[in-house]
C-alpha cells in the first residue's frame, strides 16, 4: 500500500488546527474556573489525603464514612482558621484609613530622593494618588470582595462536595481508570503513575506542612517581638505564602519590611523583621528543606515560575498554590511513564 507523503501546507494545517484547540481549550478552563477551580482543589487535596484514606481503610473504616471523616476534618481547619483570623483582619480593615495615612508619611522621605519618580508631598494632597482617593478605592476593593462572597460559597460547596465524593469513590475510580486501559502493560502502568501520584503528592505537602508551620510559628514570634502588629496574622500569612515558590517569599518580605518601616523611626530598624523572616525561611528552603525531601522531588525552578504565572494568570491567587501540586503530577507521570525499569505492581482482583 502506497503511503501519502505530507508537504508543508498539510504539516502546517495540521499544527494550525492544533493550536486552535489549544487556544479554544485554554479558554473553556478559564471560562469554567467558577467550577473547575473547587473540582481541581478538591482533587489535588483528596488525593494528598489518599494515603490517609488507605490507612483508614485498611483499619476497617468504611469508604462512606472515611471520605465524611476526612473532608470534616478539612472542613473544621478552614473554620478553626476563618474564625482565628477574623478579628486580626477587622482590625485591620477598621485601621485601613489610618494605615494608609501612616504609610504615606513614613514612605514619603524616601519617595522624595528618587528624583525620576517625580513624587512630592503634593502629590497625595490632590489628584488619583491623594489620600481620599486611595480610600475611595480602598472603599470600591472592599464593594469587589463582598460582591465575590456569593461565588466564594458556591466554590466552597463545591470543593467540599467534590472532595467528599472523590475520597468515596477514590478505589472505584481508580479501578475504572486502570481498567479504561486494553493491554496488561498498560494498566501495570496506569497503576504505577496512580500510586507514584499520590505518594509524591502525601509525601511533598504533608512534610512540606510541617515545615511551614513552623516558619509560620517563629514568623509569628518575629511579629510578635518587632511590635507588629496582627502577629497571628502575620505566622498565618507567611505559612500559606510559603505554598507559593519565588513569589510568594518576594511579597511576605516586602511587606514584612514595609510594616517595620511604618513601625519604626529609623528605616535600618525598621528592615530588621524582614531580614530575619527571609533568613530563617531561606536557612529552610535552602537546608532543612533538602535534607527532608532528598532530591527526588526537584524541579526546574524555571518551570515552576513560568507554571506560576500561568496558573495565576488563569485563575488567580488559587491557581499560584495550585501551580506547584499540579506541576508535581505532571513530572511524575513523565518520570513514570519514561523510566521502563519500574517494580511492577500486581493487578487488581
Amino acid at each position: 500500500m502506497h503511503r501519502l507523503e505530507k508537504d508543508g501546507l498539510d504539516i502546517s494545517m495540521a499544527w494550525a488546527i492544533i493550536g486552535i484547540f489549544t487556544i479554544l481549550g485554554l479558554a473553556a478552563v478559564y471560562m469554567m474556573s467558577l467550577i473547575l477551580i473547587p473540582v481541581t482543589l478538591a482533587v489535588v487535596v483528596g488525593m494528598i489525603l489518599g494515603l490517609a484514606a488507605e490507612n483508614l481503610g485498611k483499619m476497617g473504616v468504611p469508604r462512606l464514612a472515611n471520605a465524611f471523616l476526612l473532608s470534616s476534618s478539612v472542613a473544621l481547619v478552614i473554620v478553626l482558621l476563618v474564625s482565628s483570623l477574623a478579628d486580626p483582619l477587622t482590625t485591620l480593615a477598621n485601621e485601613a484609613p489610618a494605615f494608609v495615612e501612616r504609610t504615606i508619611s513614613r514612605i514619603m522621605p524616601y519617595l522624595e530622593r528618587i528624583e525620576w519618580l517625580h513624587i512630592t508631598p503634593a502629590t497625595f494632597e490632590s489628584g488619583p494618588m491623594s489620600i481620599g482617593a486611595l480610600l475611595e478605592n480602598t472603599g470600591n476593593v472592599l464593594h469587589v470582595v463582598t460582591t465575590s462572597l456569593t461565588p466564594a460559597l458556591v466554590q466552597g460547596l463545591i470543593f467540599f462536595a467534590a472532595l467528599l465524593l472523590f475520597l468515596a469513590s477514590r478505589v472505584n475510580l481508580r479501578k475504572t481508570i486502570i481498567m479504561t486501559f486494553r493491554t496488561r502493560t498498560q494498566r501495570l502502568a496506569a497503576i504505577r503513575v496512580i500510586n507514584a501520584v499520590e505518594q509524591v503528592l502525601g509525601f511533598y505537602f504533608a512534610t512540606a506542612s510541617l515545615i511551614y508551620i513552623g516558619l509560620g510559628v517563629v514568623m509569628t514570634v518575629i511579629a510578635y517581638a518587632s511590635g507588629l502588629s496582627a502577629p497571628v496574622l502575620w505566622g498565618f500569612f507567611a505559612f500559606l505564602s510559603s505554598f507559593i515558590p519565588y513569589l510568594g517569599i518576594t511579597l511576605m518580605t516586602l511587606s514584612v519590611a514595609i510594616a517595620g518601616i511604618i513601625t519604626y523611626d529609623g528605616f535600618i530598624v525598621g528592615l530588621m523583621p524582614a531580614a530575619a523572616f527571609f533568613t530563617v525561611h531561606l536557612v529552610m528552603e535552602n537546608l532543612i528543606f533538602p535534607a527532608v525531601m532528598g532530591r527526588r522531588l526537584e524541579i526546574n525552578p524555571f518551570i515552576v515560575f513560568l507554571a506560576i504565572l500561568f496558573w495565576t494568570w488563569m485563575w488567580g491567587a488559587v491557581g499560584a498554590m495550585l501551580a506547584l501540586p499540579l506541576s508535581l503530577i505532571v513530572m511524575t507521570i513523565i518520570e513514570e511513564l519514561l523510566i521502563e525499569e519500574k517494580p511492577q505492581p500486581q493487578l487488581p482482583k
